[in-house]
């Protein structure tokens, strides 16, 4: 009788996809989330069950336009996001290099999108937790704009009016194809190809 060999043992991860996000349903949907449901559309467009809780994350492994990858939510609540996510990329064994962030951010208009392959914090505390906890600001991450208005807190964690939601749905599919052309061409090739629409 032949035994499954347990998930995690199929098949190694070369990168780490993560989505910022605070975790709970009073948060489900506000503009700072937006990290959280890129995964969740990434999640689903490529049948990757979300279903290891471990390292303070919830996470699932598949496969990204053929490449094996892990993706990751982090449950910390986004100002200690760094300390989950240098957990699962030491359990893998991965260079910050293959740990692409995505999160929201305020000095992009609404559904503009934007990958680089390294930069500072710019303000965005879950990005502070991480740089200080990979203990490099050389890791890629996708900003996807929420636009700012009023107070920060106040805005961040406001859900979005059903016109805004059209258009930040569209920002999520594009940061989908945006993720898959970053694993299957690079990081180069998909800031040529999204960064200028």
């Amino acid at each position: 009788m032949f035994r499954r060999k347990p998930k995690e043992a199929l098949d190694p991860p070369l990168w780490l996809i993560a989505g910022l996000g605070n975790p709970g349903a009073e948060y489900a949907g506000t503009r700072h989330n937006v990290g959280f449901d890129v995964i969740d559309q990434l999640a689903s467009a490529h049948k990757c069950k979300l279903d290891i809780r471990r390292h303070r994350a919830v996470y699932g492994l598949g496969r990204i336009a053929g490449v094996s990858a892990v993706l990751v939510k982090p449950m910390t609540y986004m100002n200690l996001s760094g300390q989950a996510l240098a957990e699962i990329t030491r359990h893998y064994g991965l260079n910050p290099d293959h740990v692409l962030v995505v999160a929201d951010d305020l000095d992009l208009s609404l559904g503009r999108i934007r990958l680089r392959p390294e930069g500072g914090a710019g303000g965005h505390n879950g990005h502070k937790s991480i740089i200080q906890s990979l203990g490099t600001q050389a890791y890629p991450r996708l900003r996807i704009g929420i636009g700012k208005a009023g107070e920060t807190i106040d805005h961040v964690l406001s859900r979005f009016s059903s016109e805004e939601r059209v258009t930040v749905n569209e920002a999520i599919e594009k940061a989908v194809r945006t993720i898959e052309t970053t694993l299957d061409r690079g990081v180069d090739a998909a800031m040529a190809e999204f960064n200028a629409e």
